[in-house]
């Protein structure tokens, strides 16, 4: 397919999704204000966070259903189109079974797993905050097997890849834990980098628009428009996150985000980029466990608050300022991986 028809095939869908996500958008407002889902601030939360965050209490929550709604409602676009016109459809057509099932598929199952710990901690179900951390974790094991099932046998790959270096086979059970530990380090890092107004949104657009052109590149032209799709939606969505939020994504947005970058990243060959392309997702997850560790062994705190977006927030740093630097950090970062990812390609 021509370069040319390939961009305007993308480029028609990212617009289609933002204005699709307008219509999306505000069914979910409906939506949420019916059930009333509105971010809460309990009191035995961390006292720091609790006085840093407790103007926020009372905003609505779980906008980021508009990640996976957005593409499923234009998948129905597309089936209808094709019981009027075939060749039209067959076009535009962006479903794949080697490029965007399982990603699409993450990406759902991701965004329910989170709407789910949404609502549990909503309506404060059998007077829980919502999933624990344990049922999370066995959740996406399970999640995370499924990565492991495809991979080997639907793709047929078992080995991982190495910039300047290649294909490494390192034997079934070896490349089975790389994936279980990859997809769920990434997930619950976008989830903890979720804390700011327009935070994790502005840093996942950023991280997507960089796996976009590395679809393009490698010929994944169906992964990169469903990339775009989830960016126009992301646009939308920020355009009402930004500081001072009006609504929050929940942890149906968080996690869905996480989930789609964790495969979108594997089946693309550079996961061991991710520590340049999204920093700050490292950054986040290692000051929380880092505290942990501190807290648990040698009783005292390293930061303030965790993750570290809250440490600085707790040092006076204004919420939209540390949101643009770490906007900046990651836009550097991807920058960086983009000039590793062509130099590989090349040498």
């Amino acid at each position: 397919m021509d370069n040319i028809l390939v961009i305007l095939k993308i480029s028609f869908w990212g617009i289609i999704s933002f204005l699709v996500s307008i219509i999306v958008f505000l069914l979910i407002i409906k939506f949420i204000e019916i059930i009333d889902a509105r971010k809460k601030i309990l009191k035995d939360n961390a006292p720091i966070f609790q006085s840093l965050h407790s103007k926020k209490s009372g905003i609505p929550t779980m906008g980021g259903l508009i990640f996976w709604f957005v593409p499923l409602c234009l998948i129905i676009i597309l089936i209808i189109i094709n019981l009027f016109d075939k060749d039209f459809a067959q076009w535009f057509n962006f479903l794949s079974r080697r490029e965007t099932y399982l990603p699409l598929g993450f990406l759902i199952l991701g965004g329910i797993l989170g709407a789910i710990d949404d609502l549990i901690g909503i309506f404060y179900i059998k007077n829980r905050k919502g999933l624990a951390i344990n049922e999370k974790l066995i959740i996406y094991l399970g999640f995370s097997l499924i990565v492991v099932w495809w991979f080997i046998t639907k793709l047929g790959i078992r080995y991982v890849y190495f910039p300047f270096v290649g294909r490494m086979y390192i034997g079934i059970f070896l490349f089975s834990l790389f994936l279980i530990f990859y997809v769920i380090a990434v997930s619950f890092s976008a989830n903890e980098t979720d804390g700011l107004d327009g935070l994790l949104g502005g840093i996942s657009i950023i991280i997507l628009s960089f796996l976009t052109v590395v679809s393009f590149i490698n010929g994944n032209y169906n992964l990169a428009t469903l990339s775009i799709i989830i960016i126009g939606s992301l646009l939308l969505f920020l355009w009402f996150n930004i500081y001072p939020a009006k609504i929050f994504m929940g942890d149906t947005g968080s996690m869905a985000l996480g989930s789609y970058i964790a495969i979108v990243s594997l089946l693309e060959g550079v996961y061991f980029l991710l520590p340049i392309f999204a920093p700050i997702f490292l950054v986040e997850s290692l000051s929380v466990i880092c505290q942990l560790i501190s807290k648990k062994f040698f009783k005292k705190k390293i930061f303030l608050s965790t993750p570290i977006h809250h440490h600085f927030e707790a040092l006076g740093i204004a919420e939209p300022n540390i949101v643009f630097k770490f906007w900046l950090i990651n836009l550097m970062g991807v920058i960086m991986a983009f000039i590793i990812f062509i130099l590989d390609k090349l040498i």
